[in-house]
């Protein structure tokens, strides 16, 4: 009968909700049926609201009883964005500065992941279902997800106040992180930073500052996009915003505006002036409408010569795209441009003849408006960036891949196709609408292990490219192992 009571005892414990000890005061969580521990919207930093809008990260006011963490905090993205392929919810609050974290238990020491969204740095949401760390602490990894200032509010320049406030929140949720991350089972010298587009270019841009080196230990990128804006180019854009919303632009100027009539007009101001055309070409010629700024402070130059002068250098990196991350985009051109030969209309993306012709040359076997341009794209924003990466890491430890699963649905291997892949989440909610209903499950199981088997032991087990430059592990064709994955983006680079 004691054996029995002791058992009860321990189902008892088992049925309570689990309660970790941060630094800032007591979080209650959420037990999963799998024994694993789940802690939503604990907050890293005040509201950025009143007067501490546009200020770098504030600390939490602590507290002494223990704080609900059953449910995701608010989110910077105040609405959804209705062509998002990622379900990524918007929550109402002013606790907008907040992350979850996902344990197999609140004991040992075990590898973190800590995962930053895309979304062009100005959308997303790490409320998503496809970000969930169930998979990764099935496999005994402490997953962290957090949120950040997205668009001006992250990212636009305003005199009186520090740049790169979006930058800032995330050094100041790594900072969490090594404070608080063994109340939760983690282990703060084993801290891997991922994410996918613009959360895989912030692991870039991490990567790549001497400020933020102490933070982190290993970094993955999916289909990472840089932002390294020049600070002038985002000061004029900030300033056509205050003419847009009616105010000055000054920081009481911009705090007098609410901020869902900034978010509105904060992508047409970094447009003002251009055409039609010249609009959907801005992100190759200009870079991102917001997004990390060269700023002299945090970010003191362009992320790959950070590279190339060494920083960084200590830490592995995995990072890769999709072959045609936009392509998809480009099937709304009119059907009747799409007589147009591509290397005619290739000059509207790139104005230098020798270079586009050498990519042509490159890219001979593609044929058609779509299929050329898209590629450009792909290959302008990503994947010459992967090379870029590399060869400027030479020494250091880098794995590169390459996704070229074509999707049934589409036709394309597209962005954001590949996150449920590597999240092993084939099963989520709107998984299907982009990868059909029978997606390969092996696949998922190849991609999942590799991405575990860095965050355990920083190589994700094929040769690094210091190896043999040029060898990437391909995902979703054959050969598996290729020299050449990149070669067609080389012009690029």
């Amino acid at each position: 009968m004691a054996g029995r009571g002791a058992h009860d005892q321990d189902e008892q414990r088992n049925a309570e909700p689990p309660i970790a000890q941060t630094a800032e005061g007591p979080v209650r969580g959420i037990r999963r049926d799998d024994g694993s521990s789940v802690f939503l919207g604990i907050p890293y930093a005040a509201p950025p609201t009143g007067k501490r809008r546009y200020l770098p990260p504030q600390p939490v006011a602590p507290w002494t009883e223990p704080r609900d963490a059953a449910q995701f905090g608010a989110t910077p993205q105040r609405r959804e964005e209705t062509a998002a392929i990622i379900p990524e919810p918007s929550i109402a609050g002013a606790e907008t500065l907040n992350l979850n974290v996902f344990t197999p238990g609140l004991d040992g020491s075990r590898p973190v992941m800590v995962w930053i969204h895309g979304g062009g740095y100005s959308s997303g949401s790490i409320a998503s279902p496809w970000y969930d760390g169930g998979p990764f602490t099935r496999e005994g990894i402490v997953t962290v997800s957090i949120s950040y200032r997205l668009g001006f509010d992250g990212f636009g320049v305003i005199d009186g106040v520090p740049d790169n406030r979006g930058v800032r929140d995330w050094i100041a949720a790594l900072e969490w992180v090594q404070r608080n991350i063994a109340s939760f089972g983690g282990d703060p010298d084993r801290v891997t930073i991922a994410g996918h587009s613009a959360g895989g270019g912030a692991v870039l841009t991490l990567l790549g500052m001497p400020a933020a080196q102490h933070l982190f230990h290993a970094g993955m990128s999916f289909s990472g996009a840089l932002g390294d804006l020049p600070r002038e180019l985002v000061r004029q854009r900030s300033i056509r915003l205050a003419e847009l919303v009616g105010t000055p632009p000054t920081l009481d100027g911009y705090r007098a505006v609410k901020e869902r009539q900034l978010t509105r007009h904060q992508y047409e101001a970094s447009l003002l002036g251009k055409s039609r055309l010249a609009e959907a070409t801005a992100p190759l010629v200009d870079g991102l409408p917001w997004g990390p700024v060269i700023d002299g402070e945090l970010i003191t130059r362009p992320t790959i010569h950070s590279y190339a002068a060494g920083v960084g250098a200590d830490k592995p990196l995995l990072l890769g795209a999709t072959d045609d991350e936009f392509t998809m985009g480009f099937e709304s051109v009119p059907r009747m441009l799409r007589w147009v030969p591509a290397r005619l209309a290739l000059r509207v993306l790139e104005r230098t003849g020798a270079l586009r012709r050498s990519w042509l040359k490159a890219n001979r076997a593609r044929r058609g408006l779509v299929p050329v341009l898209g590629r450009f794209v792909a290959d302008r924003i990503f994947r010459s960036v992967v090379v870029r990466a590399a060869e400027a890491r030479r020494d250091a430890g880098t794995w590169t891949y390459r996704f070229a699963w074509v999707s049934p649905v589409n036709g394309w291997s597209h962005h954001c196709l590949d996150v449920p892949f590597w999240f092993d989440c084939l099963d989520a909610e709107r998984v299907a609408d982009i990868a059909g209903d029978d997606p390969p499950a092996g696949l998922a199981d190849d991609m999942h292990a590799a991405a575990v088997a860095f965050v355990q032991g920083g190589d994700p087990g094929w040769p690094a490219w210091r190896t043999e430059p040029g060898i990437t592990r391909v995902f979703g064709d054959q050969p598996a192992l290729s020299r050449s994955a990149y070669d067609d983006a080389l012009p690029l680079v």
